[in-house]
């Protein structure tokens, strides 16, 4: 297998990583496990490169992964993705997130890290 399972059935690790690659969308950085963000980067890059494409069948394929949701009644995820990161990554030929580590976590030691789109405002 090509994937981590990250302790999941496959329902319940779809779900997790619909919603890390929505918050990253919309945050532009997440922070999480190293192994959550090694996973929930290789979609968000091909979400990204499938928007670049900016056509109708494009939106439709990223609608059908990425959930509707806004921050304060801003721009939903889908629409920033479009308007906004699909331009600032235009000329980009891949390489679009970024992965800092930050150290263990407190409770379990496990790894954490930032994962964050590059050239963020």
């Amino acid at each position: 297998m090509a994937y981590q399972k990250l302790g999941r059935n496959a329902s319940a690790r779809k779900a997790l990583l619909r919603d890390l690659v929505t918050d990253l969308f919309l945050y532009e950085r997440i922070e999480t496990t190293e192994a959550k963000a090694k996973e929930a980067r290789s979609i968000a890059e091909k979400l990204i490169t499938l928007s670049k494409r900016g056509d109708l069948h494009a939106r439709r394929q990223v609608a059908a992964y990425v959930r509707r949701e806004t921050v304060d009644g801003e721009q939903d995820a889908i629409q920033k993705l479009f308007a906004d990161l699909a331009p600032r990554y235009a000329d980009r030929p891949g390489g679009y997130t970024r992965i800092l580590k930050l150290g263990p976590r407190r409770g379990d030691a496990a790894p954490m890290v930032y994962l964050e789109l590059v050239d963020r405002a």
